[in-house]
């Protein structure tokens, strides 16, 4: 057994909790006079006390009907050895809510006076023993359901004790329906916070709290989901492992239990030689960091037995595969991957038809073939529609008209045909697996068609597999230093993962210093289906830099595949220190700023800070990055940080000075000065703009700037005057500043402006050899709930950050890369966009009542939101008009080889720039793009969860000198020439979130 009775009993006391002496929380009649606020947040803690209240009932019911009974029975039904592992640490839970209740009940009974309940649930919920209690609880409960089957199964007695008691409640709950609650009860917890949070105003007492109960709560949540994760993967794992009959594998599968990525039960298809399904069986797919293994699943238990527990299936394995040999094949890709034969995977090899270039159709590759033969005629009839223009006669069945029909009719045909292979891509895996060679000792490949449960289970097969080869590579292996507390609960491709790392500047003279990045987003062609799910975030990567003195330098690069690629490089007069992107603004922000457009007239644009003083704003690249407006400032001073708003754009000077420039002025409106000057006029190093206000740093101070009235108030954010503010990252409540020396990071809370939380980075390193007893902050970034830190080593940091509406105060170890700069880290950037749900539905677009068609409009304002956000954190601000989404219509296969889709002329521009990004390789879609029924803004509809059913893509890109590998207490040789001096950019791939 695996708990005993001594552990069982260790450390609690089991007082009970008496209903007279501490009646349950009861909420007075509601008082006269409430703010509409106020009535929400009532009936937000009546759903809190009720909802607590069932809660502490079925952990009784727990105890007292099946518990106690079991351990009374006379004759015994089970051993007091069976029954404690069973019912591990229910006791204790109840012990803790029931002391939760009680102080529940006397805030509740001063509510009306007090109004504030945020700083009890941090004082119930942030004790070490409710994380060990729960901890232990979801460690133990796969077990305790593989207890209770057994039992079942071996006991006649307990099933019928069972069936008897869930009969006889009024509910009709099982056991083990009661005994799930536990994994529940956090997740509910913080819906209804959330709720009592969006409805506390700013300046109420209760905001703070709320939004400190909330991260405890998530990162309780957290722990407790990634604990659970990992138990019922080890189960699955070792019920995986029972089945292999090779014994190194499974001797390999019993050694890794962490190691398992992704499973999931696919429908198997099998196809005749016509393309029709010959079988359809679901198959349990297991991806482990190395290695694909497809099992068969056998009949799961009997029935009475699995209505009252969940019973875990049995497998059978039928293949297994390095996870390097495995390709996946969307339909009409077949001609790129190498001339194996292919054959079905049916009982015995069965191999297609074969087509006349040699290659098997299976099953929905037919519709490609068929595609093509539509197109063959289609081309035929446009000739004959040729001819027939050239007849003398007048014919009444044979005229221009009816050929132009025929075409007409074909192009129908053709567009039909390729929604019926978009459709085959959508929710079908086709994996190319290594066979047995043949008899000649030829390689053999077979091709195993999986059908998964909707698009989005598709793409994130697609996108784990992808990850998981990078994971294998030699820059990633071993990976990353975990923190001495997380062990090895940490799933595979939790961290990030080194994707590429390539020069910038390489042809300048070295001495060039990185100074800013920046991801300009921009749909210039619609990748794949799958590609989609394997590429960095779609747009492109604009790096900056220069020396003192020297000229200034941009170079362009575009992330729409799988490594950048530089397109474009841009000379500048004087060295660039900052760059900002300045979405196109929505209809209700161009109304706020009087009718006109962004400074250019044009779009969103890239604004450029030099040296010398000026602003330049480019447009974007798509618009071939001209310089449209230089903003002078009238000293000339170096332009070190820029920041926009919907109204404006601020600029930090060197002389501690900052510019605000109305983003309608088109240049004509002199730019109002607001100075910032401390003693010593120390420059404005770092700006960051909220929701309506700007912070400015200067030295060690922080102004805050209430954008609407221009009103600032100062506040110190570091003891030492000598000390300046460098940089700022904004996290849901909370901004980290990080400064100009020293190794700590601090938390300020956007409201009350409170100092919440203090971190000294230098002690996260300390596996690392890096001869130096304190690392400097040289960069800060926020992306997908990980705060990632850049020092002056070159070693870059990250801590997991809680990615809801609380204060993302920092918990447990950090990570540090083992990739590493040469020299000082000297930007961080994410790259982020957005793949709406709609993209995945058929012939679906959300079309509301104020959204407006049209083919320009094809920048991810989501994307760029969430970018100006640091990283996709939005508190309560979202939906003001400024969360527009893109979705779009797929009409077209992308990635097909051969001709482009389109009867119509090619009019490709004559930008290089442009011909590159549209060529066939891209996977770009021809005839569509500029259909403007395909591209439709409208808003993402809040009620329906709007964060939770997005697939969101994200990529942190860092840029500083040299490239090396590191070793835990030593750092391996650097890998790149001039010793290190070369600039490097390196780039981080996150998994999607789906």
């Amino acid at each position: 057994s695996k708990v005993s009775q001594e552990e069982d009993d260790a450390g609690y006391l089991d007082v009970a909790v008496s209903e007279d002496k501490h009646p349950p929380p009861q909420l007075s009649p509601m008082p006269e006079g409430l703010t509409s606020h106020q009535v929400v947040r009532r009936h937000i803690l009546g759903s809190i006390i009720q909802s607590e209240r069932s809660y502490l009932e079925s952990l009784r019911r727990i105890l007292q009907e099946y518990h106690r009974p079991l351990m009374e029975a006379d004759p015994r039904i089970l051993s007091p050895r069976k029954i404690r592992p069973i019912f591990y640490r229910i006791r204790e839970i109840t012990q803790c809510h029931s002391m939760f209740q009680i102080a529940l009940a006397s805030r509740v009974a001063e509510w009306d006076s007090s109004e504030k309940i945020g700083d009890l649930f941090v004082a119930s919920f942030s004790k070490s023993m409710v994380l060990d209690v729960y901890s232990d609880y979801v460690n133990n409960f796969t077990n305790a359901m593989a207890l209770i089957k057994k039992a079942c199964m071996s006991k006649p007695a307990f099933l019928e004790f069972l069936k008897k008691k869930q009969a006889s409640s009024v509910d009709r709950i099982t056991l083990y329906g009661l005994m799930v609650k536990p994994i529940q009860r956090f997740p509910q917890f913080i819906l209804l916070l959330q709720d009592m949070l969006k409805n506390t105003p700013k300046g109420h007492v209760d905001r703070l709290p709320l939004q400190l109960a909330l991260t405890e709560l998530e990162m309780l949540a957290e722990k407790l989901n990634e604990q659970k994760r990992v138990a019922d993967q080890i189960a699955e794992t070792q019920q995986l492992a029972r089945s292999v009959s090779d014994r190194l594998l499974s001797k390999q599968l019993n050694s890794e239990q962490g190691s398992l990525v992704l499973c999931e039960t696919l429908i198997e298809t099998v196809y005749g030689e016509r393309g029709q399904v010959l079988k359809s069986k679901e198959r349990k797919v297991f991806l482990f960091d190395d290695v694909l293994i497809c099992a068969n699943i056998n009949v799961k238990g009997p029935p009475d037995i699995s209505s009252l527990v969940p019973v875990g299936p049995k497998y059978t394995m039928k293949w297994s595969a390095p996870l390097q040999q495995v390709q996946v094949v969307e339909v009409g890709q077949e001609g790129s991957q190498g001339k194996d034969t292919l054959f079905q995977q049916s009982g015995a090899k069965r191999p297609g038809s074969v087509c006349a270039s040699g290659k098997a159709i299976l099953g929905p590759p037919r519709l490609y073939q068929e595609l093509q033969e539509l197109q063959h005629d289609l081309s035929v009839v446009e000739e004959v529609t040729l001819l027939v223009g050239t007849l003398q006669g007048m014919y009444q069945n044979l005229n221009t008209t009816v050929a132009q029909d025929w075409c007409l009719a074909l192009q129908r045909l053709i567009r039909i045909k390729e929604e019926q292979i978009q459709s085959a891509n959508k929710c079908r895996l086709r994996l190319q697996v290594p066979g047995r060679p043949d008899k000649s000792g030829r390689p053999v490949s077979f091709m195993v068609v999986l059908n998964t449960p909707n698009p989005l289970s598709k793409i994130s097969w697609v996108n784990r597999l992808h990850l998981a080869k990078i994971a294998l590579r030699e820059e990633n292996s071993p990976g990353w230093l975990y923190g001495e507390d997380e062990g090895k609960t940490m799933a595979p491709l939790w961290c990030p993962l080194l994707a590429s790392h390539m020069p910038v500047f390489a042809t300048k003279s070295p001495e060039r210093k990185l100074e800013a990045a920046l991801h300009n987003p921009v749909h210039c062609a619609l990748l794949g289906f799958s590609a989609a799910s394997t590429s960095l975030p779609q747009g492109y990567l604009w790096v900056a830099g220069g020396g003192e003195g020297s000229q200034g330098q941009i170079e362009i690069f575009s992330l729409n595949r799988p490594m950048p690629r530089a397109v474009k490089s841009l000379q500048v007069g004087a060295a660039v220190r900052c760059l900002e992107y300045v979405p196109e603004p929505s209809p209700s922000e161009e109304e706020d700023a009087g009718g006109h457009r962004a400074p250019s007239g044009i779009g969103a644009n890239i604004c450029v800070g030099s040296d010398d003083g000026r602003v330049l704003v480019y447009g974007s690249v798509d618009t071939a990055a001209q310089c449209l407006l230089t903003l002078h400032n009238p000293e000339g001073c170096p332009v070190l940080c820029l920041k926009h708003s919907a109204r404006f754009l601020f600029a930090g000077l060197r002389n501690g000075t900052m510019m605000v420039y109305g983003r309608s002025s088109r240049g004509k409106v002199p730019p109002r000065l607001l100075c910032l000057r401390t003693a010593g006029c120390k420059p404005v190093r770092t700006l960051l703009v909220l929701d309506d206000s700007v912070w400015a740093s200067c030295g060690n101070s922080v102004t805050v700037m209430d954008i609407s009235s221009l009103t600032t108030q100062k506040f110190e954010v570091h003891p030492d005057p000598m000390v300046s503010v460098a940089h700022m990252a904004r996290a849901g409540g909370g901004v980290w500043m990080a400064f100009s020396e020293g190794s700590s990071i601090r938390l300020f809370h956007t409201e009350t402006l409170e100092l919440l939380q203090e971190i000294n980075i230098s002690t996260r390193s300390t596996l690392l050899n890096t001869g130096q007893k304190s690392i400097r902050v040289t960069s800060l970034l926020i992306c997908q709930g990980l705060l990632w830190v850049g020092t002056a080593q070159g070693l870059i940091i990250t801590l997991p950050v809680p990615k809801l509406e609380g204060i993302p105060k920092i918990t447990g170890k950090g990570m540090v890369s083992l990739n590493a700069h040469c020299g000082p880290v000297d930007f961080l950037v994410a790259t982020t966009s957005t793949l709406s749900p709609e993209l995945l539905k058929r012939d679906s677009v959300v079309d509301g009542p104020d959204s407006a068609c049209g083919g320009e409009d094809r920048s991810d304002t989501s994307s760029q939101e969430s970018l100006q956000q640091s990283g996709s954190y939005h508190s309560e601000g979202r939906g003001k008009g400024r969360g527009v989404l893109l979705q779009y219509k797929l009409r077209s296969t992308s990635g097909l080889p051969g001709r482009p889709l389109t009867a119509l002329a090619d009019e490709a521009s004559d930008s290089s720039l442009e011909s590159l990004e549209h060529s066939v390789e891209d996977g770009s879609i021809y005839e569509l793009s500029d259909d403007p029924e395909m591209w439709v803004r409208g808003r993402p509809c809040e009620r329906d969860g709007g964060r939770r059913d997005r697939v969101i893509s994200a990529a942190v890109i860092s840029g500083g000198k040299g490239f090396r590998r590191l070793k835990e207490g030593a750092a391996v040789g650097t890998r790149t020439s001039g010793e290190g001096l070369e600039n490097i950019l390196m780039v981080w791939q996150l998994p999607l979130t789906v």
